[in-house]
Order: structure tokens, then sequence, then C-alpha cells
């Protein structure tokens, strides 16, 4: 059952086939099926599942292959959502990370990938299909017993909020106030949920970078001087986390369900988000209802482990110690060291010995491999050398998957 000791983040670099296919899609204007898109896809999501097999990970996923950036297609998919096409700046709150990086001129990830509430949301089982296919196409390179194991990564669902100013992640047609929207995403990522596990889906992971940013002193600032906001910082922290609990609040018991807060690997390595844990760590990892926690701890900027003494005892956390962001290996016996200083704190909090808070602990690299489709530091050869470093730590460690 997930989580596994040897994790990933899910995105993996993508084979040079797949983008060039992509890319007569685009400039040529080719539909998919004329691109030979579906056969070249599943070739290689066949190819990725194999390499992670081949590491001994058990969370396989499909390398978000199907996807061009991380947050997939899903909120497209749900009715009610407008595209935005070169959206006004004073729409977005221009001190939030994603909104400063993506205005910047030279890089080809602009706001215009953004998306509103135009109208009320709902789901469409006939629309909501990019997940859906996404999980058959990896379960048709898994064996049916091991369909539990599968990972699907899944965007948190304050995505498409938290970038906005105050009150314009709608139009005013669609909803007069935060809370009318946030159940209304809560409504349509329950329905996306019970599609996916009817389907077999038994294990997700939201990548959320927007709840790094509340660790970010910049962030903290930007929000008090915004006198549009309604609220402090931390009622928006609270609004998130019970967004959340809705979402997942009808999943079945045997649903895993993880939350991964991205500090970032943007096209060339960079980062978004800067400052510890502390902040946040008490009240998110007592309030937010998830299994377990994937944090990323590859460098200083992310703080201590002191937060997590504050890991309640039926939660596990994934420490992402190794770099997506960097070519060099890094050191076997200092990650070790690492991990078992974590564990400390996690006993520590709970009142157990090391060895038991290790049960609750696994590793994983900091971020995904590839969270859009080009511009990574690490080759291919890098990115299989840092995951069976993940695998044989993990076996040094735990000695079990």
């Amino acid at each position: 059952m997930a989580p596994f000791r040897a994790e990933h983040m899910g995105s993996l670099l993508r084979p040079q086939e797949l983008l060039d296919v992509r890319e007569a899609i685009r400039e040529k204007g080719l539909s998919e099926e004329q691109a030979g898109l579906p056969a070249v896809e599943e070739k290689a999501v066949g190819q990725v599942v194999k390499l992670q097999q081949d590491l001994g990970f058990k969370a396989v996923t499909s390398g978000e292959y199907n996807r061009t950036r991380f947050w997939g297609l899903m909120w497209d998919e749900f009715e009610g959502t407008i595209r935005l096409q070169d959206a006004e700046a004073s729409m977005f709150r221009l001190y939030h990370p994603d909104v400063v990086s993506l205005i910047e001129q030279d890089r080809k990830v602009m706001p215009g990938d953004s998306v509103i509430a135009g109208s009320k949301l709902s789901f469409n089982p006939a629309k909501s299909v990019s997940n859906l296919h996404e999980l058959r196409l990896v379960q048709k390179f898994v064996p049916e017993s091991e369909w539990d194991n599968i990972k699907l990564t899944m965007i948190t669902p304050a995505w498409f909020h938290m970038r906005y100013k105050q009150g314009r992640a709608y139009t005013k047609e669609a909803y007069a106030n935060d809370a009318e929207y946030f159940d209304d995403v809560a409504k349509v990522y329950q329905a996306e949920l019970d599609v996916l596990y009817k389907a077999g889906l038994r294990n997700v992971q939201f990548d959320d970078p927007g709840l790094a940013y509340f660790c970010s002193d910049k962030f903290r600032q930007g929000w008090e001087e915004d006198k549009d906001n309604i609220g402090t910082v931390d009622d928006l922290l609270d609004a998130y986390i019970k967004l959340y609990n809705d979402s997942i609040s009808k999943l079945p018991a045997d649903f895993h369900t993880g939350v991964h807060l991205c500090r970032g690997n943007f096209i060339g390595g960079r980062h978004f988000a800067e400052g510890a844990y502390d902040i946040i760590a008490q009240k998110l990892f007592t309030d937010l209802k998830v299994n377990t926690f994937y944090l990323e701890y590859d460098t200083e900027r992310a703080g201590g482990f002191e937060p997590l003494k504050y890991l309640p005892k039926d939660r596990h956390v994934v420490i992402g110690a190794i770099s997506t962001k960097l070519r060099d290996l890094e050191d076997k016996e200092e990650i070790k060291q690492r991990i078992y200083k974590a564990a400390n704190f996690v006993a520590e909090g709970s009142g157990q010995t090391r060895e038991e808070a290790l049960k609750r602990i696994a590793l994983s690299p900091q971020c995904g491999f590839s969270t859009h489709e080009t511009g990574y530091p690490l080759s291919e050869e890098d990115e299989k050398k840092k995951l069976a470093l993940v695998r044989q730590i993990a076996d040094e460690i735990w000695g079990e998957a």
C-alpha cells in the first residue's frame, strides 16, 4: 500500500519521438491522429512504465507523458471554465511566484494557459477524459494485481484561484464569492475522483506549488500589501485546507491520497518558493486530511526537519532529498543520515522510537524530472542514476518496497 519506501514525483524526461509528434501537432496544425500521437504516446508510456518497474518502483506513473504541463487538461475539461488569452495583468496577484515567473517575456509559458470559471462549474464525464485515458494507458502495462499501486498526479483544486486577485478566479455571473466557488470546485473534484476510483485508481498525489508559497515571506508581504484581499493570508490557507478536505471527503478508505508541496523544477531547473515549512507545518499536517505529505528537502531553502515533529501518528512523509535540478549524484551516506535525522523529529513529536517513526517515512527526488515538456538540465542517464540511488538507499534503510 502507498506510500512506498522509494517514490518519485510523477513526471519523467520525455523521449524525443514524443516531443517531435507534439511539435508537429502544434507547428503544422495536424490532428493527433494525423501526427500519429496515440501510437507514439502508448509506446512511450509502455517504455517508461518498464523503466520504473526495472528500477524497482511500485507507484508507477505515466511519466506525465500524456501532458505537456504538469497540471494537464483536467481544468479545461470541467464545464464552465474559460481559457484566458493574453489576460490583463490587473487580474493577477503580481506578487504570486508563478505569475512573477510566467509573466517574463522570454519564457514560453504565459498566464495565457490560465482558466477561470466563466459560469458555474460542473463535471461532464463525456468531457473529463484525460486523467482516465492516462490511467488506462498505464494499466495496460501493469499486471491487474498491481493496479492499486499506480499513482496518478493531479493538480491542486486551488491551482486556478491563488494566482488571481480577489474575486477574479471567476466571473461575477458565475459566483458571488470564494465560498460558493470552492463549493463547486470540491464537487467537480469529487466527481473526477469517483470516476477514477471506479476505473481502478487507488493512489492520487495532488501537486501543489501554492502551499509552499505560504512559507514565503515575499508572498506573505505581497498579500498584506494588497488591499483588495479579504481576510488574512492564513484565512486563505484555512480555505484551501477545507477545499482539499471537501474534495476528498467521499473517497473510500482504500484510496491513498497525498499532497506534494512543490517548490518547482521549472524550465531550466528553476524554482519558485523560498521559506521553511515551520510557519505552516502544524496547521497543515494536523488539519489537511491526506494520508501522505511529499516534501522537498533537497536544499537549504526548505529549512530543517524540525516541523516534522507536528506530523500526526496516522500520516506519512516522503522526504524529497534527491535533486532533479542538479546533475551531480548525491552522496548516499549523507542522504541516509538526513533520513535518520528526519526520523528523529517525527519520533520526538509522536512519542515513538526512531525505528517506529521510520515506518512512516519514505524517500524520493524533490520534484518531477520534467514538469513541462523540455528544457531540463538532466539527461535520461542522470535520471536513471538518481532513481536507482533512491531505490538503493530505500533498500539499505528499510529493506522493503
